[in-house]
């Protein structure tokens, strides 16, 4: 069986289809252009043949892209001289993607045959570029439907004709949010952008495109004609140079030259409205060759979609029944509570959300009314969809309530005291099948456990912050958790769309474990007299949302002093982060407090804007006269978090380097750009990690120690994904 088929009518329209075997949505593979080339011969030699429509045999969507798992490993499969064999072989799609284009015609654009696109629905990545070298494209009025180039969000870019075509179709400066930000638009929207060129009801989608093409009409491209403008410009036209210089400011402020497939885009862009078009695209494919061999993009590929995608499938799920939640009960109607509400009522489960006061309740509810009031103004929501979330949430102060409730989240207060009565209150009402999952983002899992007559069914469940908006959840296995703890907590998640990581217990479980001391980092760095501003944008530059010190401000200094306390509590004469308890605690004498004070290392307006470095901390902490050079700053700053990563790996609090991963880069932001602390160490090598790590260590203290399973790997040259690949390949 092959992906794609065709028919022709009686009118002597030839309507392809793409069907791909065994998937609920077409993606492209090496066979599947080999096939659509083949058709497309066929149609274009046969003369009963009018003209042609590619469509979709797949309801209301007609492709998602390219198969990644593909694009990964397309730099291993190129031969000997992979850059060499990458060129050509993305010449040969734009080979055969250019004979779609030209529809047959000779070289004075006499002849072919008009094609057309038929879009049922969704269209992504080369489910959008097939279509852009059609004559004419037609989408059915599906506003589920989301049409765009979302290739610059894992690494990559639209390097099979997109950029060329959207750039020469729409001009640079329309095209720009489709290609940098990756974009998506329902179909009206698209069609508003001059991407899809008609939307019609989804019955009238084929006979549209047939009556198109029976009409006989003019389809020669507008860059294939002569005296073709360019929308808005050429280069070195004065707008379109305008373009390009706020195009270039715009991507180095946003990935801080990060980002190499950003700049690739915007180069591959700029050069190929220099030329005429066959070169554009070889231009194109130069780009996308380089970027290709960048270790980023296949490294950012893996991570964010492969791993992230079999994490949200379920990779790591214990072998346990279906544990669809529901009704869960949320204990605590604060910040955090609220948003768990939120995002479990938007997802159609029923909520019992209990407070100690009824308008405490009441306002944890109102959270939820007023997200949806936000989008319902921005018409992402309806009125008739809030009335029925807020129908599923139950406010009240009455534990009762809970009974029949699968699954318990208990959010109240960090103090073990507190969570330890509400758990006894609450397995005192509900079903002995409950599970009951703590959120907390310190608290060990096995203690508060013991506060539970079932410990395994006791889990944590640690939520970030703001609920609603991040992506990541970390499970956490107490000593005593059982699998069927572990598959609720991950069905849970899944049904409230995030991406879960399972971790088990142990201090500050995993995410903590690791951006607590990228922060401790950045603020040694103060009192050793760093200048603020480098530290924060050497983060900045290796593709970090903040700097360790906005970090700081943004989570509060206080609540940094009250960790510490409780680390230096607990680690005794083991603690080593001394140094910076200086100047947290003098921080917090002074009453900077962080954002929420208006003062922290950071001064503040008065409505919260940040207005620049603290002066103060000058005088406390002389700049010192030499200050040391970026890659230093940068290296301190990531291994710092990377050699926790492996630590809590050799540990077993990681039992996957996917989990790691993934929950770096969602969790606090991890240098997307390197697919992750496992996938950063494997870009510069094992050997070189270690090496590094000693000259850290002499430089700057102990805590660099290289730990033992880098050393050994650095002894036999090897890379976690190739030691670890089994939970990598199953993906």
């Amino acid at each position: 069986m092959t992906d794609f088929n065709m028919k022709t009518d009686a009118d002597g329209v030839a309507i392809i289809t793409w069907d791909t075997v065994g998937k609920s949505m077409n993606v492209m593979n090496q066979q599947g252009f080999i096939d659509l080339d083949a058709l497309i011969d066929q149609a274009l030699a046969d003369d009963a043949i009018k003209g042609v429509i590619i469509t979709s045999g797949k309801e209301g969507s007609f492709a998602g892209g390219m198969d990644l798992n593909i694009i990964a490993r397309m730099k291993e499969s190129a031969g000997d001289n992979p850059a060499k064999g990458l060129f050509e072989g993305l010449m040969q799609t734009h080979g055969m993607l250019r004979k779609i284009e030209r529809g047959g015609m000779d070289d004075k654009n006499k002849g072919g045959k008009p094609i057309a696109c038929c879009l049922p629905g969704t269209a992504l990545g080369i489910g959008l570029e097939i279509p852009l070298a059609c004559h004419r494209i037609f989408a059915a009025d599906n506003p589920k439907a989301k049409i765009g180039l979302p290739e610059i969000m894992v690494g990559i870019f639209p390097g099979m004709g997109g950029t060329a075509r959207l750039s020469r179709k729409l001009g640079a400066m329309a095209a720009s949010p489709l290609l940098l930000e990756g974009k998506l638009n329902d179909p009206k929207k698209a069609k508003a952008a001059g991407v899809v060129d008609e939307v019609v009801p989804a019955d009238e989608l084929l006979s549209a495109a047939k009556e198109w093409i029976l009409s006989k009409p003019k389809f020669v491209k507008p860059w294939d004609e002569k005296g073709y403008k360019i929308p808005g410009g050429a280069p070195y036209h004065p707008a379109g140079f305008m373009t390009f210089v706020g195009a270039s400011a715009m991507v180095h402020g946003k990935t801080q030259g990060a980002f190499p497939a950003a700049q690739a885009l915007l180069s591959a862009v700029y050069e190929g409205l220099l030329v005429p078009f066959d070169t554009a695209l070889k231009i194109e494919a130069r780009w996308f060759t380089n970027v290709l061999m960048n270790p980023s993009s296949s490294a950012m590929i893996r991570t964010l979609f492969i791993n992230k995608e079999a994490l949200e499938k379920g990779a790591n799920r214990p072998d346990a029944p279906d544990q669809t939640v529901k009704k869960v009960g949320v204990m605590g109607a604060g910040m955090m509570g609220a948003g768990i509400t939120l995002v479990s009522a938007m997802a159609g489960i029923e909520v019992v959300l209990i407070d100690q006061k009824q308008e405490a309740a009441d306002r944890g509810k109102s959270y939820t009314a007023d997200y949806m009031d936000k989008g319902i103004k921005r018409g992402k929501g309806t009125a008739e969809k809030k009335e029925k979330t807020l129908s599923l949430i139950t406010a009240t102060t009455d534990y009762s309530a809970l009974k029949g409730c699968d699954l318990i989240i208990e959010a109240v207060f960090e103090d073990p005291a507190i969570k330890a009565e509400v758990t006894k209150a609450v397995e005192a009402v509900v079903g002995e099948d409950c599970i009951f999952a703590t959120n907390t983002s310190t608290l060990p899992i096995s203690e508060l456990a013991k506060a539970s007559v079932r410990p395994e069914q006791f889990i944590g469940i640690h939520f970030f912050s703001p609920v609603e908006k991040m992506l990541l959840v970390e499970i956490i296995k107490g000593a005593k958790t059982g699998d069927r703890a572990v598959a609720k907590a991950l069905d849970y998640v899944r049904q409230i769309r995030k991406t879960p990581i399972v971790v088990n217990d142990a201090r500050f479980f995993y995410a903590n474990r690791c951006i607590i001391p990228y922060i401790n980092e950045g603020i040694r760095m103060v009192a050793e007299g760093v200048v603020p501003a480098l530290i924060d944008n050497a983060a900045r530059q290796l593709g970090f949302p903040v700097g360790p010190l906005q970090l700081v401000d943004e989570t509060s200094i206080d609540l940094g002093a009250k960790i510490a306390r409780a680390t230096r509590a607990a680690m005794g004469d083991d603690y080593p982060d001394e140094a910076v308890d200086e100047v947290i605690f003098w921080m917090e004498g002074q009453g900077r407090l962080g954002r929420k004070a208006s003062a922290g290392f950071f001064d503040y307006d008065e409505k919260g804007k940040r207005l620049g470095y603290w002066e103060g901390l000058k005088a406390q902490y002389p700049r010192a006269d030499e200050q040391p050079d970026l890659i230093t700053v940068q290296h301190r700053l990531m291994f710092a978090q990377v050699l926790e990563a492996v630590r809590a790996l050799e540990e077993g609090v990681l039992e996957d380097i996917r989990e790691g991963d993934v929950g770096a880069i969602l969790g606090w932001g991890f240098a997307p750009w390197s697919g992750g602390p496992f996938s950063w160490l494997d870009i510069i090598g094992s050997p070189y990690a270690a090496e590094r790590c000693d000259q850290l260590v002499e430089q700057f203290g102990p805590r660099f120690t290289t730990p033992d399973l880098l050393s050994e790997m650095a002894k036999k040259n090897q890379s976690f994904y190739a030691r670890f690949g089994l939970q990598a390949d199953a993906a």
